[in-house]
């Protein structure tokens, strides 16, 4: 019973930190749109319209004074000193909202289709008599290796390890990115598009 507590638990925290950002991104587009309702309301009564398309036009035109706003502010990104304005609180929300960093990379490559590069190496490791692809995040002197060993399909979760020089090849021929995109398929093409061989 009490494992299953701490299981139940467990299962909550975690459902918690994934809805934390979901909620707080809500929280500021409802707070922005209650805000702005009243400019959308002095707008439809200054155009004298009641409905549009069948909705209310307050909310029609608080919509498009939303945009308008999202619009203006993609405008003034572009100047350098709002741009350093906005990098300062995107790193301090990176830093005081968990996972924020990870929902605004996968925003980016959803909305702008950005790729993001991954800094890393792609590398098999040796685990017993298997080898497990990886990323290698840092290498000494010695050939010893911090190695991250990602979770397939979710690339973004996995294992830190610290392997010596023989448990770790190197995939020049592949890139991480190349690396990810295979995992994310529960590794298909590594070995028919890639070459790879244990």
């Amino acid at each position: 019973m009490k494992t299953f507590l701490i299981n139940l638990r467990n299962v909550g925290i975690a459902g918690f930190f994934f809805l934390l950002p979901v909620i707080v991104v809500l929280v500021i587009v409802t707070k922005a749109f209650g805000a702005l309702t009243s400019v959308g309301a002095k707008l439809a009564a200054m155009f004298g319209m009641k409905t549009i398309v069948g909705l209310a036009s307050t909310s029609v035109f608080t919509g498009l004074v939303m945009i308008a706003i999202c619009l203006a502010c993609g405008l003034l990104v572009r100047v350098t000193f709002v741009s350093a304005f906005g990098n300062a609180v995107e790193a301090w929300l990176a830093r005081y909202i968990p996972g924020y960093a990870t929902y605004k990379a996968v925003a980016e490559e959803k909305l702008q289709h950005k790729v993001r590069l991954l800094p890393y190496q792609a590398a098999l490791i040796r685990l017993g008599d298997y080898w497990r692809p990886a990323y290698v995040v840092e290498r000494d002197g010695d050939g010893n290796a911090v190695v991250f060993v990602p979770e397939a399909p979710d690339t973004g979760r996995g294992n830190v390890l610290v392997a010596g020089r023989e448990q770790v090849t190197l995939l020049p021929s592949l890139t991480a990115n190349q690396l990810d995109a295979s995992l994310k398929t529960m590794g298909k093409g590594l070995l028919t598009e890639h070459g790879l061989r244990g």
